[in-house]
């Protein structure tokens, strides 16, 4: 498994532990349970970089990959509770939850500490497809029922969902394209082999950019500055369907409360930082903290929802 360290000065910044506290008292480990150079990965380091400076203890980012975040996240649950240990990881870990056994309990097993940022997916076509817009990719649809392919990142991934959820809600019936990750669906939509694609800025952002993908709509609203022009699906439709992803800071479950609200406080400090916003916003998305209740009520709908579509579209991992 790959291991990346943060080598950073601490820098002038407010040192939130040392002004409230004695935690933290050594390094603190971030796991991102996907491989360096994905949106989790880019959403992490800046992040353990500014929560370096507030903490005054190193902050070291470690990439566990494998089993759909599962091994990295089997890791993080069974780490002592003491705030030395977290994970940084996004709405696929609800996804996951909803058609994957796992080691840990998703809810039972961890304790949120914050939202970091959200992102709305997005409804791409090849550029040769026949519907110009979004209200026109419904009528075509509904029109060839089981006929027109999506393709997506994998069965039961975040995108999966999402699609079928879209689906659900306008009415339509759409055959499914499984690749193994985003990468090679986006090719096979670039080519023209596979039509419909619902995903991130972030893993799209080049095809758009060239016009290999036309953009018909967000999924939801709240894409930041500088994206390109397009209307959300429920104000062009009134189709009752929103999707984004989120990222978020996870622990053991029993984080006492001293550090967890250093841990809050320091994330909601750095979110604020210019620099992160440019980051986060080179993915398509936008930082935004929240109380570590407000993220655990997200993180438990969330789970509930993908199990709902899960039921309604047959999604299962056999």
């Amino acid at each position: 498994m790959k291991r990346r360290t943060l080598t950073l000065g601490l820098l002038a910044a407010p040192v939130i532990a040392q002004a409230q506290g004695t935690w933290p008292q050594r390094p603190v480990r971030i796991v991102v349970p996907f491989p360096p150079g994905g949106s989790n990965d880019v959403i992490a380091r800046p992040l353990a970089e500014k929560l370096q400076q507030r903490l005054g203890q190193p902050v070291v980012i470690e990439n566990r990959a494998g089993a759909s975040g599962a091994i990295g996240a089997a890791q993080v649950a069974q780490s002592a509770a003491d705030g030395h240990t977290l994970m940084v990881t996004s709405s696929s870990f609800a996804a996951s939850a909803a058609v994957q056994r796992t080691p840990y309990d998703a809810i039972g097993s961890f304790d949120t500490v914050s939202l970091l940022a959200r992102a709305p997916f997005l409804v791409l076509v090849h550029p040769d497809f026949p519907p110009r817009d979004i209200g026109q990719l419904i009528e075509y649809c509904r029109a060839r029922p089981g006929q027109v392919d999506f393709a997506s990142s994998g069965p039961g991934g975040i995108n999966h969902f999402v699609t079928e959820l879209f689906a659900l809600r306008a009415g339509l019936r759409l055959n499914h394209v499984p690749y193994r990750g985003m990468p090679p669906a986006v090719t096979d939509v670039v080519a023209g082999h596979v039509p419909l694609l619902i995903t991130t800025m972030a893993s799209a952002s080049a095809a758009i950019r060239e016009n290999r993908v036309r953009l018909l709509a967000y999924c939801g609203p709240g894409a930041p500055a500088g994206s390109p022009p397009a209307p959300s699906v429920k104000e062009a439709t009134g189709i009752n369907y929103e999707a984004s992803i989120w990222w978020g800071l996870l622990g053991p479950k029993g984080i006492p409360a001293g550090p967890m609200g250093i841990l809050n406080a320091a994330v909601a400090s750095a979110l604020r930082e210019a620099d992160v916003a440019r980051v986060y916003e080179a993915e398509g998305a936008t930082p935004g903290g929240s109380s570590p209740q407000e993220y655990a009520t997200v993180l438990r709908d969330d789970i509930a929802g993908f199990r709902e579509v899960a039921q309604a579209a047959n999604i299962r991992l056999d």
